[in-house]
C-alpha cells in the first residue's frame, strides 16, 4: 500500500501546487475539491474517464455499500501511479487527516484479510479495489458530487453551488477490528469507535444502565444497512439530560469521533446542525456485552442524524460504524432547496 497510500499533507501540497486556479467566490472547501476533481478526471484516458464521470442526476450516486461487490467506477487498481496519486488526493479534501488515516488503513487492512482467509476466500481481497465517482460538472460554484468506496468504506459528498456541502452516509469497517498476529499486531483502526462506546455503557450507573441497555445479545448487523434513506429508529436507550457531567463529556466526544471523519470546516458545520436540533435530545443505546472480545452493538440518535456500530462478526472482532443524516444523505435536503430556490437549475 505504500505505493499509492501516501500521508495526506503531501496529497494536499501536490494538489494545491498542481491545481488550475480558478477565479471564483466559491467556499475554499469547493473550490479545493473542485480543483481536485477536474484534476483526476483530466488525468484519465478516455476508457477510465467514461468509467468514472456521471451526470449528476444518475441513480448511481444513491447506489452506495460497503460490502464487497461488483462495482461502477474507476479503481485504484486500474490506474497508474500518478492517477492513484490524484484519486487520494481527491480524496483528502473531504476527509479530515484523521479521517483520511483512518480511510486509507481500512483499505490496506484488505491484504491482512487476504492472508487470513487464505486462498478458499469467497471474495477478492485487494487495497486496490477502491471504487471512485465524479458526478456532474466540479465547476467551484456548480452543483455536483463524488464517492470513494470498496468493502468497508464509503465516502460520499455533495457541494450545491459551491457553498453548501453534505458529506453522508459515511461508512468505515474493519475486519479484523484488530489485528492480532502478524507484522501489524495490535492495529485497531477503529479502536476509538469501540473504546468510547464501551467507555460510556461501564460509566452508567446501575439505574441507568438498565435503561441504556436494551438487550443482552447484541444486533447482528447494523440496523440501517445500506439503505438509500434512513428514518429515525425506535427510540430506545438514555437521555442526554440523565447523563451526569462526565458521562455526557463521553457521549460527546463519540459523536465528534464519526463527525470528524471529514475536514474541520464541514465537521463544525454538522455538529452546529446537531447542537442547534437540541443535545437534550440525544439518546444513547446498547445491546450485547460489556467487555472487550464480547458482541456488542450500539446507536446514538438525535433529531437530525443517527450513528450506528456493530461487533458481531468474525469472533466478535470485525466492527461496521455508519454516520447517516435523516434529512441531508446525498445533500437530499439542500438540493431540493436549491432546486426550489433556482428552478431553472438540472
Amino acid at each position: 500500500m505504500k505505493t499509492f497510500l501516501s500521508n495526506k499533507a503531501g496529497l494536499r501540497l501536490c494538489l494545491l501546487l498542481c491545481a488550475v486556479p480558478f477565479a471564483s467566490s466559491a467556499h475554499p472547501v469547493a473550490d479545493e475539491m473542485a480543483a481536485a476533481a477536474r484534476r483526476f478526471l483530466s488525468s484519465l484516458g478516455p476508457e477510465l474517464k467514461a468509467k468514472a464521470a456521471f451526470e449528476m442526476k444518475d441513480e448511481e450516486r444513491f447506489n452506495w455499500h460497503f460490502v464487497p461487490k461488483e462495482r461502477k467506477g474507476v479503481t485504484l487498481k486500474e490506474m497508474s501511479p500518478a492517477q492513484r496519486e490524484l484519486a487520494l488526493a481527491l480524496l483528502a479534501t473531504g476527509l479530515s487527516s484523521h479521517g483520511y488515516a483512518k480511510a486509507t488503513n481500512i483499505m490496506s487492512l484488505e491484504s491482512v484479510l487476504a492472508e487470513l482467509e487464505g486462498a478458499n476466500r469467497r471474495f477478492p481481497r485487494d487495497p486496490a479495489i477502491y471504487h471512485f465517482h465524479v458526478f456532474g460538472n466540479p465547476d467551484p460554484k456548480g452543483t455536483w458530487a463524488w464517492r470513494a468506496e470498496g468493502h468497508h468504506f464509503s465516502a460520499s459528498f455533495t457541494i450545491i453551488k459551491g457553498e453548501l456541502f453534505a458529506s453522508t452516509p459515511s461508512f468505515m469497517g474493519t475486519n479484523p477490528a484488530e489485528v492480532r498476529k502478524g507484522p501489524r499486531a495490535g492495529l485497531r483502526v477503529l479502536a476509538a469507535e469501540e473504546d468510547l462506546g464501551r467507555k460510556l455503557v461501564k460509566s452508567l450507573q446501575e439505574d441507568q444502565r438498565k435503561e441504556a441497555v436494551f438487550g443482552a445479545t447484541a444486533l447482528k448487523e447494523i440496523v440501517t444497512e445500506a439503505k438509500r434513506r434512513v428514518q429515525p429508529l425506535p427510540e430506545k436507550g438514555i437521555g442526554y439530560d440523565k447523563l451526569n457531567a462526565d458521562q455526557k463529556a463521553i457521549l460527546m466526544d463519540l459523536i465528534r469521533e464519526y463527525v470528524r471523519r471529514v475536514r474541520p470546516e464541514l465537521a463544525k458545520l454538522d455538529l452546529a446542525r446537531i447542537e442547534n436540533a437540541g443535545l437534550e435530545k440525544l439518546s444513547f443505546a446498547w445491546a450485547g456485552g460489556l467487555e472487550r472480545g464480547e458482541g456488542h452493538y450500539y446507536r446514538v440518535q438525535g433529531p437530525t442524524f443517527l450513528l450506528e456500530y456493530d461487533n458481531t462478526q468474525n469472533d466478535n472482532n470485525h466492527i461496521h460504524a455508519v454516520w447517516r443524516d435523516f434529512e441531508n444523505d446525498f445533500g437530499d435536503d439542500l438540493l431540493r432547496k436549491h432546486y426550489t430556490d433556482y428552478p431553472h437549475a438540472k
